[in-house]
């Protein structure tokens, strides 16, 4: 057996603590920037490493899942991740060219810490300029192998907390529940056996009793449990297809915005104009971009995590040095000295440089 095959097989019987190892690195990274020199780059050294790793084990895991028909996933797998994964298994140039810009998305601020301390300032963003041109190739791939709008992230994420998963054996996998019980029951205790009053089922397995007219109606009770029409579409058409030219021009508008903006501040001659640019190119998308339905469940969660990032732009150029950041010094030096928010106060005014020194941590 190779090493790869014996981590592998470590890794599917120890997911559970592997996940709980890598979801507590991941907070030590917010704590590392300003303690010490170079601990930016540590900290995002070790965030990008496990960020690959995490994309690795999500890989195999979900290759378990579906190589073994005994196992099955213990939650519905959400309409992302059917998508996802349905063109994943598809279609193998949209596999890799979402990997590939994943693994981009995860170490492109590293690559830039490691420009800053080797290279000129110009050639940095030669470099950034380079990531974001290879990017948006990848995503116009993307684009053309699927005709519909991009999600992202662009492959299926984990479905599954390993943390609430039974406890692995030789014979179950940390990850999965199996389709059927057991087929002997439990060996009753000893100290049970002479015992002839019979226990008290817990509330959990008993079955609730239907809801009456007093506390909820029919339809309360049984909407919940019916399924939705996202729930029975083939993963294939959780995402309709683009059909008009304004779709097009929208969404070709949105995968350039962040090439344009990098371009832009590569440059002393645009500099000045390059935030307003891509905030203008962000709501002109918005606004030529289709309606989805009430059933476009997929679709309109796209839109949604969009129209949030918009957000970002509190934390870029002019607006952010003029009016964000002088109010988040503000409240860091009001609450420096207060319990508790005196701590966050600390991480925030030790974050602030790295906001001001590095272009990916705020980049669309």
């Amino acid at each position: 057996m190779s090493m790869l095959e014996k981590y592998e097989n470590f890794l599917v019987k120890n997911v559970s603590t592997i996940s709980t190892l890598e979801s507590s690195l991941r907070s030590v990274t917010w704590f590392l920037p300003g303690r010490f020199k170079d601990a930016d780059l540590a900290s995002e050294g070790l965030s990008a490493i496990l960020h690959v790793s995490s994309m690795y084990h999500d890989t195999l895991l979900a290759r378990v899942v579906q190589s073994d028909p005994h196992w099955k996933p213990i939650l519905p797998i959400p309409l992302h991740t059917r998508y996802t994964r349905a063109w994943s298994d598809k279609e193998t140039l949209y596999k890799w060219t979402a990997r590939s810009l994943e693994l981009i998305r995860f170490t492109q601020l590293l690559v830039e810490m490691l420009l800053r301390r080797k290279v000129s300032d110009k050639n940095r963003w030669r470099g950034i300029v380079f990531l974001e041109t290879v990017k948006m190739v990848l995503r116009f791939t993307l684009l053309k192998i699927t005709t519909r709008p991009l999600l992202s992230p662009p492959i299926p994420e984990r479905d599954i907390d390993p943390a609430s998963m039974p406890p692995s054996s030789t014979h179950t996998s940390p990850t999965l529940a199996p389709t059927s019980p057991s087929s002997s029951s439990p060996p009753t205790p000893d100290h049970l056996k002479n015992n002839h009053i019979p226990l008290q089922p817990n509330a959990l397995m008993l079955t609730p009793s239907p809801p009456t007219r007093a506390d909820t109606s029919v339809e309360d009770y049984l909407l919940p449990k019916a399924l939705t029409t996202s729930s029975v579409k083939p993963s294939m058409l959780l995402m309709k297809p683009m059909s008009s030219p304004l779709e097009w021009v929208s969404e070709c508008i949105y995968i350039i915005r962040p090439w344009i903006y990098a371009s832009m501040l590569s440059t002393n001659k645009h500099k000045d104009k390059a935030l307003v640019t891509a905030f203008a190119m962000e709501l002109i998308s918005r606004s030529l971009r289709r309606t989805p339905s009430n059933s476009a469940d997929l679709e309109r969660e796209e839109y949604a995590r969009r129209d949030r990032d918009i957000l970002w732009y509190l934390l870029r150029g002019s607006v952010w040095e003029t009016y964000s950041r002088p109010k988040v010094e503000a409240v860091v030096e009001k609450t420096a000295n207060t319990p508790i928010l005196g701590v966050l106060s600390s991480i925030v005014k030790d974050w602030i440089p790295l906001v001001d020194g590095y272009y990916y941590y705020t980049a669309p």
